[in-house]
């Protein structure tokens, strides 16, 4: 599809019918219409996800479909807790999106390190230092601009530089992270230093692949090493769906309820043909109402998935199959080696979204070993929308059972929206604290500007609850 406009019709027996032309000369242009209706013109200055959270919450206002979440203000569940924000500026022109997936690891007495998500920026992986929790300075970058690992996708749009998580294992410091291989798939790498402001040196390639995210190294009670990731597959049944849909048009009606995602659904299908062409995280901008329609009433939607698979023979069936276990997000934990370079046993499943709150996602999980017991914090739901925030699990073993909490420990308030892909470390007062990253008020979404946040925390009985904060994350006092 090089033409410059794409003209792009619902297929026959859909319960709606769209005719959309897109032209791609100059800014992207969407003409969309219905029979009977006059034509209606949309244009996007970029191929961002603002740009098209702009676009859909137009055709929700003109054409029925669902509004998107990200326009949406925060549910009402824990929110209001107050965090202390850390870092609420770009401290170097380098940092170019903020301090998303932040990891923060004490490295000394009073020494700490921050290193954060860089999406496509040509230096990947920032490093930030700081004495005291509150004043940072760039030391650096993991992989700077020409030295990432050879395996790894680069490019404005193309590279997606996710999640670093460095560990002080025996003498030297572990990192994990999230890149895209050549094929544009995830896959999880490691990286070794012996100071933690590098140089990091890469492994030759991944040490997960297929569509994997959020590494976390852990270091048991035994001394054993531990990657813990999630597998991603969030991402990949909105495009299964999507083309399923497009072939079978008149499945929109089993599979969705309200009239707003009955007309999402046969928009999404009616674009697939060009979303396919896309690159990855365009696609999920294009597909993201399709994911929230589905996502809704998450519960429903699979039990009527399931009963389309009954009715579908062979290869039909196996794909709906396919979607339907997708919809289950799993993350793993597998044994490393002692030298950590390669996987040991068997992968186990430890967690799986179950709760209404995480809707069709969890992922960004940091584990800390505390009061001999394995005390789990993880993200939950869309972390491009205010739904988005952290829950809590316990368990007696790396491996699980985690017992999780019903409800999310953290989530949006007034001030911050979708707190999320917490890491746990000590502050200057020897008690442990969350660091997490937030948006501000109505800007959610990929590349945009995430801060820094903390608040102190403690593990009694099985449970992660906040301490009331009378200072900062270096300083707070002692209660007492």
């Amino acid at each position: 599809m090089h033409a410059e406009a794409i003209a792009l019709q619902t297929p026959p027996l859909a319960p709606f019918t769209f005719g959309v032309t897109l032209n791609r000369r100059g800014p992207r242009s969407f003409q969309v219409t219905e029979p009977g209706q006059d034509a209606r013109r949309y244009e996007l200055a970029r191929a961002e996800q603002p740009d098209y959270l702009d676009l859909f919450e137009a055709l929700a206002r003109d054409v029925g479909t669902r509004m998107p979440l990200a326009r949406t203000p925060p549910p009402q569940r824990n929110g209001g807790t107050p965090l202390q924000p850390l870092l609420t500026e770009p401290i170097a022109p380098e940092i170019l999106y903020g301090y998303g997936d932040p990891c923060v690891v004490r490295v000394g007495e009073r020494a700490w390190r921050l290193l954060v998500t860089s999406n496509d920026a040509p230096n990947a992986f920032p490093i930030l230092a700081s004495n005291d929790l509150t004043t940072w300075r760039l030391t650096g970058f993991v992989f700077p601009e020409g030295r990432t690992p050879a395996w790894t996708l680069t490019g404005f749009n193309r590279a997606d530089f996710w999640a670093p998580e460095m560990h002080r294992v025996g003498d030297a410091y572990w990192l994990c992270f999230t890149a895209r291989t050549q094929d544009r798939s995830l896959a999880i790498g490691l990286a070794r230093g012996a100071s933690p402001d590098g140089p990091f040196e890469a492994d030759d390639a991944p040490i997960v692949t297929g569509d994997v995210i959020d590494a976390h190294l852990l270091v048991d009670a035994h001394g054993a090493p531990w990657l813990v990731w999630k597998k991603d597959d969030n991402g990949v049944w909105p495009r299964l769906l999507a083309a399923l849909l497009h072939r079978e048009p008149a499945w929109v009606r089993e599979l969705f309820v309200a009239r707003e995602d009955e007309r999402t659904a046969v928009l999404a299908l009616t674009l697939w043909p060009w979303v396919e062409t896309l690159e990855p995280m365009e696609q999920f901008f294009v597909l993201q109402p399709l994911i929230e329609a589905a996502a809704a009433e998450l519960t429903g939607f699979a039990e009527r998935l399931e009963t389309l698979r009954a009715r579908a023979r062979g290869a039909q069936a196996e794909e709906i199959a396919l979607i339907s276990r997708a919809l289950r997000t799993r993350i793993y934990a597998q044994r490393l080696s002692a030298d950590g370079r390669r996987l040991e046993g068997e992968p186990a499943v430890i967690l799986e979204n179950d709760r209404p709150w995480e809707a069709h996602i969890i992922e960004g999980v940091w584990i800390t070993q505390e009061g001999g017991r394995y005390h789990l914090l993880y993200a939950g739901n869309d972390f491009s929308t205010a739904h988005y925030g952290i829950g809590a699990a316990v368990a007696d073993a790396p491996t699980g059972p985690y017992s999780k909490s019903s409800e999310a420990f953290l989530s949006s308030s007034e001030e911050w929206w979708g707190p999320g892909h917490p890491s746990v470390a000590i502050g200057a007062d020897g008690r442990h604290h969350v660091f997490l990253h937030a948006f501000r008020p109505g800007v959610a979404g990929y590349k945009a500007f995430r801060a820094l946040l903390a608040a102190p925390i403690r593990f009694e009985g099985g449970v992660v609850s906040l301490v009331r904060r009378r200072g900062g994350a270096g300083h707070a006092r002692r209660r007492g």
